[in-house]
């Protein structure tokens, strides 16, 4: 069958295909941006600030910029779709990041607070990106799609941190301080990342999930499970919710102070961004095996497994030697990996919960969740170790995650997905010509 211009709908197996590589590039470049904060923020706010209890102030301020940017970029993609919505996002972490600079050029500390929080919508922007890997995929293969979106994250930020030294070395070189030399690399990876999302990602996966739900009844009448096409399932959202915002705060507290822990007891910045490369890259690396794990496996079993995971690396952080980069390290990529877990499961719970009439608006409210424990985690970072030391903040984390295993025993409840039939092809491909014209 053929749209009324004659020419036949785009179908839906290869419009995802294409959304996904678009993707998957500007991640790859965004990744980069992502990694500045993570490596430096904290050593270059204690350099600013000139005290330790302090440095957890950079994670909270973008992570509190995350929480504004999240809202924003929830609505803009909401009216308009994940297209401008996303570029929007990543041409605010590039203006952030260039503040940062400025700010760390100049010495001052108000303006250096006020691009973080620019910054953060970055970061946000790099994780929301996730939400759009899923919007085409059906629910048996949501996982995954997620997941290849994580992934492509995994070479940008596992190289950034990495660079430290070379862009510290640039940014001496033009008279900058060496920490502000990461947040030059994200300027151009933000700014890069919002041109390739901008220009090429067409057709928009939001609008073409909304134009196939148009017709499509919410469930198969005949398993008798169905609900009104524009009705969240409750349940799920709350679950998934509540398992990325607690994997999240655990692992922003522990990352913030590790490379704070590390200098302290003498380990260069070199040593510090190679375990957080590390850390970095067990956050996104593993993401293609959790994503078949999740649609295998099932969500709550993964979101477990991540609080197991989050209170290995917890113990074995607090008990590592502080003089030993190795076990630290080893640490910080069951943070990672624990953290790798619980979002994509989270993501997949929040994603089956919702229909995409109502999606981005409700999906960009749980990321305004997730930054703000990442905001309190990263606050109170610095005041745990001040007073009681990483190994108490580092034991404390685990322990806290350990406390999702008996929520998700207790709300196991079977999911209820929502497929849209074959034959609503042809009202998406004309709804998306519609958009695109």
């Amino acid at each position: 069958m053929r749209a009324q211009n004659g020419a036949p709908p785009p179908p839906e197996a290869a419009a995802q295909r294409r959304i996904l590589a678009v993707l998957v590039f500007s991640q790859v470049l965004s990744g980069a941006g992502l990694a500045a904060g993570i490596t430096v923020g904290a050593l270059l706010a204690e350099k600013m600030l000139g005290s330790t209890g302090l440095a957890g102030v950079p994670s909270t301020l973008f992570t509190a910029g995350s929480a504004l940017g999240a809202v924003a970029i929830g609505r803009v993609c909401q009216r308009w779709g994940r297209r401008p919505g996303l570029a929007l996002g990543y041409g605010g972490g590039a203006l952030g990041s260039l503040g940062v600079v400025v700010a760390a050029t100049i010495g001052s500390v108000p303006l250096l607070f006020l691009a973080l929080l620019v910054y953060g919508a970055g970061t946000s922007t790099n994780l929301m990106a996730r939400y759009a890997g899923a919007d085409m995929a059906p629910p048996a293969r949501r996982g995954r799609a997620v997941s290849t979106v994580l992934f492509a994250t995994t070479l940008g930020a596992v190289v950034g941190p990495n660079l430290v030294t070379a862009t510290g070395d640039v940014a001496h070189a033009w008279g900058i301080p060496r920490l502000a030399g990461p947040f030059l690399l994200a300027t151009v990876a933000f700014g890069a990342a919002a041109i390739v999302l901008a220009c090429l990602l067409r057709p928009d996966p939001l609008r073409l999930a909304r134009a196939l739900a148009q017709g499509a009844p919410a469930a198969s009448a005949e398993d008798g499970t169905a609900e009104p096409a524009d009705r969240p399932h409750r349940h799920g959202l709350a679950i998934g919710t509540t398992v990325m915002i607690l994997t999240q705060l655990v692992m922003i507290a522990i990352m913030t102070m590790t490379p704070v822990h590390m200098t302290a007891h003498g380990h260069s910045t070199q040593a510090a961004g190679l375990v957080i490369a590390l850390h970095v890259g067990a956050m996104f690396l593993p993401s293609p095996l959790t994503g078949l794990l999740v649609d295998r496996v099932g969500r709550q079993w993964v979101a477990a497994a991540s609080a197991l995971t989050l209170l290995a690396a917890g113990v074995l952080a607090a008990l590592a030697p502080p003089h030993s980069v190795p076990v630290l390290a080893t640490a910080l990529v069951l943070l990672g990996l624990g953290w790798n877990f619980g979002l994509i499961s989270g993501t997949a719970m929040v994603t089956d919960a919702l229909p995409p009439a109502r999606r981005a608006a409700t999906q960009g409210l749980v990321d305004v969740g997730i930054a703000i424990s990442g905001a309190v985690g990263g606050m109170s970072s610095g005041l745990i170790v001040m007073v009681g030391g990483y190994p108490v903040l580092a034991l404390a984390g685990g322990i806290l995650a350990l406390a999702l295993v008996p929520v998700l025993a207790l709300t196991a409840r079977p999911a209820r997905n929502t497929l849209a039939p074959a034959n609503a092809t042809e009202r998406a491909g004309r709804a998306e010509q519609g958009h695109t014209r």
